[in-house]
């Protein structure tokens, strides 16, 4: 084949370090455009952003063109620079990340859940969710490197 032609969909979960409450209602949508600009400066597109206090969830297509590492430490650390700057000096992300691949018949419902996060965790936290997300995912994990 002559080109190269990929779209890989991927939910992105990450957290606020020690998952505290930091990131509030109040800038989180400036928090959103932020992330949404790195992502589309990087040539990506960004589907769905959202995420409450204390994490975040984004759900991308990435082309073949990046390694899902290198762009999340670029984005988390691009973010992490603009929060501290703008909002809250000591603010950083947690170390690493849950990427979850999305078919592209599922990308509305996957869009939907993460728009929707403030409603989803009034009835479930996020240590819930993930190890959920982690399970239905079938990733392999032990849970003491989690936490």
């Amino acid at each position: 084949m002559a080109g190269t032609f990929s779209q890989i969909y991927i939910q992105i979960v990450f957290a606020v370090q020690n998952r505290a409450a930091l990131i509030s209602p109040d800038w989180e949508e400036q928090l959103f455009k932020y992330i949404t600009g790195i992502v589309q400066n990087k040539g990506q597109k960004m589907l769905a952003i959202g995420g409450i206090e204390d994490h975040m969830h984004l759900l991308v297509g990435l082309k073949s063109s990046h390694r899902l590492d290198y762009f999340l430490r670029e984005l988390k650390a691009g973010s992490s620079g603009w929060t501290r700057r703008e909002q809250i000096p000591e603010f950083s992300w947690q170390p690493g990340y849950g990427a979850f691949t999305v078919s592209p018949g599922n990308l509305e419902i996957a869009s939907r859940y993460i728009r929707n996060q403030r409603e989803h965790h009034q009835s479930k936290d996020f240590k819930a969710e993930y190890l959920e997300m982690l399970r239905s995912g079938r990733i392999d994990f032990d849970e003491q490197y989690l936490w």
